[in-house]
């Protein structure tokens, strides 16, 4: 059983007992707060990323859409979280979803469990950008041209989330 030793908003910091006499450091999300990704795709086989600055990588980052699952609504549902955050961070709304289940994005360090979406028969509705200062930028990107994308972004700086690796293989 772990035990929390800081606590804010979002996260927690715990520690466990681990092997003989050690301990396990890692994070986990408050209240059992989830998230949801998606990979979007359109009819004319593009992917929707999203590029944010992240604090804790110092640059930004390109990802598949997601959120948190209840950050704001406590007991929010998981898909009706998915559809909230493929619209806010980039202004599309999906006909068709299909699930995939829950993952684990780190498990050695983080205890975030995030569920997986595809999302196809897209159209866009609003601007997208995320919510408050969130910041976010939306890629419509042909699949062919993926690689040649990852490469621009890298030399900008840009860190690119694995979930993206994981997109690729639903698409």
């Amino acid at each position: 059983m772990s035990k929390a030793v800081w606590q804010g908003k979002f996260l927690e910091a715990h520690v466990a007992p681990w092997g003989d006499g050690g301990q396990w450091e890692f994070v986990k999300r408050t209240r059992g707060i989830q998230a949801a990704v998606i990979v979007a795709l359109t009819d004319l086989h593009e992917l929707v990323l999203v590029e944010q600055y992240r604090p804790p990588l110092g640059r930004p980052c390109i990802e598949l859409p997601a959120g948190l699952v209840g950050d704001e609504t406590e007991g929010e549902d998981i898909f009706d979280s998915a559809r909230r955050e493929l619209f806010e961070e980039t202004g599309y709304e999906a006909d068709e979803w299909e699930a995939f289940g829950e993952f684990a994005s780190s498990p050695g360090m983080v205890g975030e469990i995030y569920h997986l979406y595809r999302a196809t028969g897209l159209r866009r509705t609003g601007a997208g950008g995320g919510v408050g200062n969130e910041g976010i930028v939306t890629h419509v990107v042909p699949v062919s041209r993926i690689p040649a994308f990852i490469e621009s972004a890298r030399a900008r700086g840009c860190v690119i989330d694995t979930r993206l690796l994981i997109g690729l293989s639903l698409v």
